[in-house]
């Protein structure tokens, strides 16, 4: 590239876009198996999703002339992440499942996991449904098992500490709210990042002016 026109449009290789299409991907999939097909939450959620991916992407390839409309849609992105993480809270809370802490052993396995596709997430929500109705079934025919007869719901002691019945729908949404929570974060850090960027080096007009003054010295 030019002096004049930098390096831009790599966003392919921003962990912030693949974390965010990975997202995309995922929540393409979870509305068409969990949310109403008819409903208004479906289309945005869905949109949301997109938007964060294409922001980056655009602010991305704009950045060749305009620093500033990277820094804007890259914010538009982080915005847009924000709003699909509420959608996904208000899923959980609606719904009475359970939304689980950072810490959460089938969390922690997600993390560690790292699934680079939506199959690879499939494949982990299969598991973590696997590992606690085993768990359950393991408990629940153990001589120590106590039932609070006076209550309808009740939580399955495992090792000390409560093993909650998670679906499908349940350990899915959880984990896109993990992915989201990365995303939203490496997304913080860009927008920073090219505030800096943008204090130190200035936008498209500055470079131009800077580089035919020095041409007329020359």
């Amino acid at each position: 590239m030019s002096e004049l026109i930098p390096r831009h449009g790599g966003y392919r290789k921003l962990k912030s876009f693949q974390v965010s299409q990975l997202v995309y991907d995922i929540t393409v999939r979870f509305c068409e198996k969990y949310v109403d097909k008819f409903s208004r939450t479906k289309d945005q959620m869905v949109q949301a999703a997109r938007s964060g991916v294409q922001n980056i992407a655009e602010g991305s390839q704009a950045s060749a002339t305009s620093k500033k409309t990277e820094l804007k849609l890259t914010q538009v992105a982080r915005a847009s992440l924000e709003e699909l993480k509420l959608d996904y809270e208000d899923f959980l809370r609606q719904r009475w499942l359970v939304m689980l802490e950072p810490d959460h052993p089938a969390l922690t396995r997600f993390k560690a996991l790292k699934p680079p596709t939506v199959d690879a997430f499939a494949a982990w929500v299969a598991e973590e449904r696997e590992i606690c109705q085993d768990r359950q079934g393991r408990t629940r025919t153990s001589s120590d098992i106590r039932t609070d007869k006076d209550s309808s719901t009740h939580s399955v002691q495992v090792g000390g500490s409560p093993c909650p019945s998670l679906s499908s729908a349940c350990l899915a949404a959880n984990g896109v709210l993990s992915l989201l929570n990365l995303a939203c974060h490496l997304l913080d850090r860009q927008v920073e990042r090219l505030a800096r960027d943008f204090e130190k080096e200035g936008g498209f007009t500055e470079r131009l002016y800077r580089i035919r003054s020095e041409k007329r010295r020359n």
